[in-house]
Formats: structure tokens, C-alpha cells, sequence
């Protein structure tokens, strides 16, 4: 069984470019509410398929942020995306068919219209489910509303948005001094990223 990680927040979401901003906004505002993002992208290992790797990280996580935004018909393939529907319907089942622990999971849904998720997963119909426009700030207040129901006092929502914001025009200077390239950053070195913007500005704070 994968170890418990208390403030674990899962996150299932697009990763294309075009999602890339929205991505790193989740990512930004997980860690700058004093929780632990993890998403499939940390794990780096052939020895396990992707769908043991993702059903370890949701065992492992009591929280989940699903987006749920992407699922229109690829134009290439002309075929849906139904990662996203997929992993919050693992994320579920283990809160009903799992263990004491399992069961208090916690998950906010996301879509970028209301109601529009009924056209295609009208299972869930009558969970509580939140849009975000598909506007940055819009999502990262979602995100930091649920995050104050399951944890201690953070940032309000107003707040966290500037944050971002801030570091946005930071994040180049942080990563050439981490000698890094801002277009090319794992996971884990977004998160690293994150972690050193929030040290440099509570310096930047307390110097007044």
C-alpha cells in the first residue's frame, strides 16, 4: 500500500501548451497554500505502466483537483480526451470502495463552463461542480477556496492571484539564477521554482 501523504493534492488536468499557464497556476497555488501538488509528471520510471503510477499518486493523496475542461474532440484524431473524466472516476471509487482513510478523500471538479460537463458525463450530475471561464484567476480562486475548507488559514483568493502574477515576472530571473530554462522545466523543477519564489518574497516582505 503507498504511503499516506497528508497534504497531498492530486492533480488531474490537461498538459498541453495551451493548458500550460492554467497548469502552472494549480501547481502555484497548491504549493502557495502550504499543500504538496503531485501529478503523474513526477514519477519517471519504466518500470510500472502510467495507470499504476496514477492509481499510487490517488492513494497516496486525501485531496484532488480535477479540471475537467478538455474534452472536445482532438482535431487531428477527431476522437475525445477522456483522460480527465477517467482519473476523477478512479478518484471516486476509491472514496466509496476504499478504506476508512480512502473514503475522507476530498476532490474539487472543475469544468470552463456551468453545467456543460452534463453532455458528456451526466453521471455526476448533482455534485458540486465549479467553472472557471477558462480565466487564470478565476481558477486559482476556485482552487484556493476548496484548499481553505480541508486545510489551515491560507492566502486569500485576491492574494494568491497577485502572487501569481509576481511570479510570472519572476520566474525567468529564478530560473537563470537555478541555471534552468523557463520553457523546458519538469515538474519538479516547477515546483522547486515555486518553492524559491515563496522564500525570496516572504525576504522581500519582511525587509518591508
Amino acid at each position: 500500500m503507498a504511503a499516506a501523504s497528508p497534504l497531498g493534492v492530486f492533480i488531474n488536468c490537461p498538459f498541453d501548451r495551451r493548458y500550460r499557464k492554467f497548469f502552472d497556476a494549480i501547481v502555484f497555488t497548491v504549493i502557495r497554500c502550504g499543500f504538496s501538488a503531485r501529478c503523474a509528471f513526477e514519477i519517471d520510471d519504466a518500470s510500472g505502466t502510467r495507470i499504476e503510477k496514477i492509481m499510487s499518486l490517488i492513494e497516496e493523496c486525501p485531496y484532488g483537483i480535477h479540471d475537467l475542461c478538455r474534452t472536445e474532440l482532438d482535431p487531428k484524431n477527431r476522437l475525445p480526451r477522456f483522460n480527465m473524466p477517467f482519473e476523477l472516476g478512479i478518484f471516486l471509487g476509491a472514496k466509496r470502495y476504499g478504506s476508512a482513510s480512502q473514503q475522507r478523500k476530498r476532490c474539487l471538479v472543475l469544468d470552463r463552463e456551468k453545467y456543460r460537463y452534463q453532455k458528456f458525463i451526466s453521471d455526476i450530475a448533482g455534485q458540486d461542480i465549479h467553472t472557471h471561464d477558462l480565466k487564470v484567476h478565476s481558477l486559482i480562486r476556485q482552487v484556493r477556496d476548496f484548499l481553505r475548507t480541508v486545510g489551515p488559514h491560507v492566502p486569500g483568493g485576491v492574494t494568491t492571484a497577485k502572487d501569481f502574477d509576481t511570479f510570472q515576472k519572476d520566474k525567468k530571473k529564478i530560473c537563470n539564477r537555478l541555471e534552468l530554462d523557463e520553457k523546458d522545466l519538469t515538474f519538479h523543477d516547477l515546483t522547486f521554482v515555486i518553492a524559491q519564489w515563496i522564500v525570496l518574497e516572504e525576504e522581500r516582505r519582511r525587509a518591508g
